[in-house]
């Protein structure tokens, strides 16, 4: 890397659902030549073990009101202060072409000092709803990508629908064809997420129990759940008879995945880009605890494309979640129907899209 390569900064806080489009997105901006500097905390230096060594990782001062007591609390502002100064100073050193944020508290020094050098920007919102930080920035940067469409946004935002980026693995299995349910054998795939996948493992094997014996026995289950959780939902699929994988976390979903009739999961943004990217038919259970109930926002355009069904945890009992199960994998043409509006709403482009942008971005805008 030499410094007349130029340079894009990448600010993404302590989470997988920031840090891995982030990634993507680093690893396309080095193909296409560029230099990349990644600016994170604490938290997030934890997810860097991916990026390319070439990257230049960045631990900036941030905070967040979310965690601590009020001494910690009170000292956010400053710390952010002295982030978004240090930000600034290295900027004007740096001279960067453009700078994107993924959302989280640590992006706030980059996005402050691009808007104050008046540096090229944009934010990614992998979700429906925006996030707390995306929300300060979205009126305050070029662009608005997109990574569920709709999004709501504020008036003066400029959103671009990109997608979000999904992992190589994802996109190998974008032509691995669905095979429509049928007198042979089946695969159900559970994918509960971080957070809240104990409602799952509570409905999900009971209504699979319930469904009639010619359709069960034909079915076999891959169930991720909580340590806590396993040894109970091995042994109900044992006691029924049941084939059943149950793991804390599976290393090969795109796998399991493209060899499912069916998918139920939570809808938090990377699990919906790949069932869309992969293509099967759904059954959305939104996290009712996440923030402005964004996981809901995140699958509103599958079901409205038809490719998914939606059942609020609220209204999740056994009994609908057996019927809903059974609707799809009784109707071999409505499944593959729903596999293809799946797919049709995809945007395995993403990545492409969001270089596309920093691009176009990085040549028409103000820089230092």
């Amino acid at each position: 890397m030499t410094q007349k390569q130029p340079l894009l900064v990448i600010a993404a806080g302590g989470t997988g659902g920031h840090m891995f489009p982030a990634q993507a997105l680093a690893e396309a901006m080095l193909r296409k030549g560029w230099r990349v500097k990644l600016s994170t905390d604490a938290r997030g230096a934890r997810y860097t073990g991916g990026f390319p060594h070439v990257v230049e990782i960045e631990e900036v001062s941030s905070a967040t009101f979310a965690r601590g007591g009020i001494f910690a609390k009170a000292m956010v502002p400053l710390r952010i202060g002295a982030g978004i100064i240090g930000a600034i100073l290295k900027m004007r050193r740096d001279k960067p072409k453009a700078v994107v944020g993924f959302g989280g508290y640590p992006t706030i020094p980059a996005l402050a000092a691009a808007r104050v050098l008046n540096v090229p920007r944009m934010i990614h919102e992998q979700n429906g709803v925006l996030g707390r930080v995306n929300k300060i920035f979205a009126t305050r940067v070029n662009a608005v990508a997109c990574g569920t469409w709709p999004t709501a946004l504020p008036d003066g935002a400029n959103p671009v629908y990109t997608g979000n980026p999904v992992r190589a693995e994802v996109l190998a299995r974008d032509t691995s064809g669905y095979i429509a349910p049928g007198d042979y054998p089946m695969s159900i795939l559970v994918i509960g997420g971080s957070q809240g996948a104990r409602a799952l493992s509570d409905t999900v094997p009971p209504a699979i129990a319930a469904l009639p014996t010619e359709l069960l026995q034909h079915i076999s289950v891959s169930h991720q759940a909580r340590d806590e959780d396993m040894e109970r939902v091995s042994a109900f699929y044992a006691e029924h008879g049941i084939r059943a994988d149950v793991q804390p976390f599976f290393n090969d979903i795109p796998r399991r995945m493209s060899e499912a009739q069916l998918v139920i999961s939570r809808a938090g943004a990377s699990s919906v880009a790949d069932i869309s990217v992969i293509g099967r038919p759904s059954i959305l259970v939104p996290y009712p605890y996440a923030t402005d109930d964004h996981q809901t926002a995140n699958a509103r355009g599958l079901v409205e494309a038809g490719a998914a069904i939606l059942i609020p945890e609220s209204r999740l009992d056994v009994d609908t979640l057996s019927e809903q199960i059974r609707t799809v994998l009784d109707n071999p043409e409505g499944a593959m129907q729903m596999s293809r509006a799946a797919q049709g709403h995809a945007r395995p482009d993403a990545t492409d899209a969001l270089v596309e942008l920093v691009e176009h971005l990085s040549s028409v805008a103000p820089n230092i």
